[in-house]
C-alpha cells in the first residue's frame, strides 16, 4: 500500500515538486512585496518546500496504510481534518522558526500574522489531500472496473468452452464404440488417440490459447475417429505452414472449425467429401481456413451452427474486433470458414 508503481512514484514525485515548489515561489513574490527580495526569504520559503514534500508524503503513507480512503465520507474527514491541522502548524512554526534562525535581526511574528500563516498554509495542505484523495479514489474505481470486466470475460471465456468440450467428447466416445467388439486393435488405437485428445484438454494452461502445432495434433486424432464411422466418405488434406506451428491460437478452435464441417457438411453427403485444413501467415495474420464438401442454405431453420457461433464470441473476447470468422460458400460445391487472428495480442 505504500509503494507505487515506478512510472506512477515518477509522476508522483514531479506533482509534489511542482505543487509546493508552485505554491512557495507564489508566496516568496508575494512577500517581497513587502519586504523586499531577502535572502533569508527565498532559503526559507525553499525549506517550505523541501519539508512540505516531506510532511505531505508521510501523511499520505499514512492514510493509505490505516485505510482512510475505504471509510466514507464523515469518518475519513475525522481522521484527515486532524492531521491536515497539525501539519499546518508544523509547517506555520517550521517557516517562522527557520526566518528568525537565517535572520536574527527580523523582529517576532505578531500572533495575527502567525495565525494567517498556520491559515494559509493549513489550506494549502487541505488542498493537496483533497486533490491527491480524489486522484486516488478514481484511480480505485478505474481499478475495480477493469476488474470486474476482466472477471466477467474470464468468465464468459470458460462457459463458451464448456458448452464446446462436452459435445466433442460425445462424439469421439460414439466413434470408439462401434469399434469395440468389430475391431479391437484398431479400438485400442482410437482410445490412445482419445487419451491424447483429453490430456490436451486437461493440460491446456489458463491463457485459452495453445500452439496452432498441438491443436492441428489434436484434430488429427479427432478425424482419425470420425474416420471410423465415415470410413473412405472423408478425404483429408492438411496445409499448414511451419512457420505458423508455434502460433498462439484459441483452444479448441480448430477442432470446433473442423468439427462442424464434418458434422454439417461431410456427414449429411451421401458419397461424403473432402476436408481440407490451411494454415499460414498472412498480411500480419494468421489465416486459417476449413474447406469442405457442402453447401450453406440462407433458408437453414436451425440457423447457425452454435459451436461457431461461441467461436466467433471467443474471438471477440480474446482479440476485440481484430479477429474474423468468416462462413461463406466456395466454388465446385465447397463451403469454406475462414478465422484471420492478428499477429500480435
Amino acid at each position: 500500500m505504500n509503494t507505487l508503481p515506478v512510472n506512477t512514484s515518477q509522476r508522483y514525485w514531479l506533482y509534489q515538486a511542482l505543487a509546493w515548489g508552485g505554491y512557495s515561489a507564489i508566496s516568496i513574490t508575494v512577500a517581497a512585496q513587502y519586504v523586499g527580495w531577502q535572502l533569508s526569504l527565498v532559503a526559507g520559503y525553499l525549506f517550505y518546500a523541501l519539508y512540505s514534500i516531506a510532511f505531505t508524503d508521510l501523511f499520505r503513507r499514512l492514510i493509505l496504510r490505516r485505510g482512510w480512503l475505504d471509510l466514507s465520507a464523515l469518518p475519513r474527514l475525522l481522521r484527515v481534518v486532524p492531521g491536515v491541522l497539525i501539519i499546518g502548524a508544523a509547517q506555520a512554526l517550521l517557516v517562522v522558526s527557520i526566518n528568525m534562525a537565517l535572520d536574527p535581526r527580523s523582529a517576532s511574528w505578531p500572533r495575527d500574522a502567525v495565525l494567517w500563516l498556520w491559515f494559509g498554509t493549513t489550506m494549502a495542505t487541505w488542498t493537496w489531500t483533497g486533490v491527491y484523495s480524489q486522484v486516488i479514489r478514481s484511480q480505485r474505481r478505474r481499478e475495480r472496473l477493469v476488474q470486474m470486466q476482466l472477471a466477467v470475460r474470464e468468465a464468459e471465456l470458460r462457459a463458451l468452452e464448456s458448452q464446446i468440450n462436452p459435445h466433442f467428447l460425445f462424439n469421439c466416445l460414439n466413434s470408439i464404440r462401434a469399434l469395440v467388439i468389430e475391431n479391437p486393435p484398431r479400438a485400442q488405437d482410437m482410445l490412445t488417440r482419445f487419451a491424447n485428445i483429453l490430456r490436451h484438454n486437461l493440460q491446456r494452461d489458463h491463457a485459452h490459447t495453445a500452439p496452432l502445432g498441438s491443436e492441428v495434433e489434436v484434430v488429427s486424432d479427432y478425424l482419425a475417429l470420425e474416420g471410423v464411422r465415415l470410413e473412405e466418405r472423408l478425404r483429408v488434406r492438411m496445409e499448414i505452414d511451419p512457420a505458423a506451428a508455434n502460433f498462439p491460437v484459441p483452444t479448441m478452435l480448430l477442432q470446433t472449425l473442423v468439427e462442424n464441417a464434418v458434422k454439417h457438411g461431410i456427414a449429411v453427403e451421401p458419397d461424403g467429401g473432402n476436408l481440407i485444413v490451411r494454415a499460414s501467415r498472412n498480411d500480419g495474420s494468421l489465416l486459417i481456413e476449413v474447406e469442405n464438401t457442402g453447401h450453406i442454405s440462407e433458408a437453414r431453420p436451425a440457423g447457425r451452427p452454435v459451436g461457431l457461433a461461441n467461436t466467433r464470441e471467443r474471438l471477440r473476447l480474446l482479440y476485440g474486433n481484430r479477429a474474423t470468422l468468416q462462413l461463406r460458400n466456395g466454388g465446385a460445391g465447397m463451403v469454406t470458414a475462414s478465422v484471420r487472428i492478428p499477429l500480435t495480442s
